[in-house]
């Protein structure tokens, strides 16, 4: 009997193992891939800026005009100590006239042909809020024996008002990615107004619009989500700094008119009598100045 049982056994056991052997093998499923986003400059971004604009061209000498007395202290830019006409000499430095603050927005489009690394181009336009040339009419001196200006006259810089109140530009860009890296060339239209004085004058110192040039390059980068300056926690946030050059039209908007007096007789570098010594544009405006500005745009769409 005990053979019998345990033959049994041994028959179950072999059976069971034979089963187990048939049953499909458990496999654990395939690990899932997730793609890494790849960044991509491609698209429309908006954003804001601002820096400091400086002139070009601050070593201009200074200008000198010698001034003849006049026939009557009314029509006479210089008066002596007994209210007489006479002659003068008034000087502009010409120095730091292009020099302040500078800010603004920007829009644009970039396109990038192989995400990741690879080549950017652009185009992007700004308006700028400019400072500049508030000081381009205080004369360095003003003298005459005795004596001084005459009441009710208005002195102001032969050379033009080159103050701005504001430029803009339409630039294409062109560039190299690397990731979220940029580094770019850009250039285009530029064209700006306002600033300085009129005076009244028809034909005296005047800020129109003006049009002209600009280049420059920068670097640009993109925030990762997770930096406290990308307050959109988005990869969309991104920061520039750029340096452009902008050169406007510099063509004749004056006729030299330094001076108006009390009775309305204006004096010019071309005047009978006057005497000027100073850059050879006399009667043209300075507008070429450098800005260097920071700047942050976002991005829309996250990658």
């Amino acid at each position: 009997m005990k053979k019998l049982l345990s033959a049994f056994a041994a028959f179950t056991a072999l059976t069971a193992a034979a089963s187990a052997a048939d049953l499909p093998r458990r496999v654990a499923p395939p690990p899932v891939f997730t793609p890494v986003p790849v960044f991509t400059w491609t698209g429309f971004y908006a954003g804001f800026n601002a820096g400091y604009g400086f002139n070009t061209a601050d070593t201009r000498a200074p200008t000198v005009i010698g001034v003849p007395a006049g026939t009557t202290a009314a029509n006479s830019v210089f008066i002596n100590q007994f209210g007489q006409p006479a002659t003068g000499v008034v000087a502009f430095g010409n120095r730091n006239s292009n020099d302040g603050f500078v800010g603004g927005g920007q829009i644009g489009y970039n396109y990038q042909f192989t995400p990741g690394s690879g080549v950017v181009v652009g185009i992007e336009a700004d308006a700028q809020y400019v400072d500049f040339g508030r000081s381009r009419n205080r004369f360095a001196f003003a003298t005459v024996p005795g004596g001084g200006i005459a009441p009710g006259t208005q002195v102001f810089n032969p050379n033009g008002i080159s103050g701005l109140d504001f430029f803009g530009t339409v630039r294409g860009r062109l560039g190299y990615a690397w990731d979220r890296t940029l580094v770019y060339a850009t250039g285009g239209f530029a064209y700006g107004s306002g600033g300085g004085q009129d005076f009244g004058l028809p034909n005296s110192s005047r800020d129109n619009f003006q049009t002209g040039w600009v280049v420059g390059g920068g670097v640009e980068y993109a925030l990762p989500t997770d930096s406290f300056f990308n307050f959109f926690r988005s990869s969309a946030v991104t920061l520039k700094v750029e340096g452009l050059y902008v050169n406007l039209d510099q063509g004749n908007r004056n006729n030299g008119v330094f001076a108006q007096t009390a009775n309305g007789t204006q004096y010019s570098v071309f005047s009978p009598g006057v005497v000027s010594v100073g850059p050879a544009n006399l009667y043209r405006r300075e507008t070429e100045f450098a800005v260097v500005r920071a700047g942050l745009n976002y991005k829309f769409g996250s990658y």
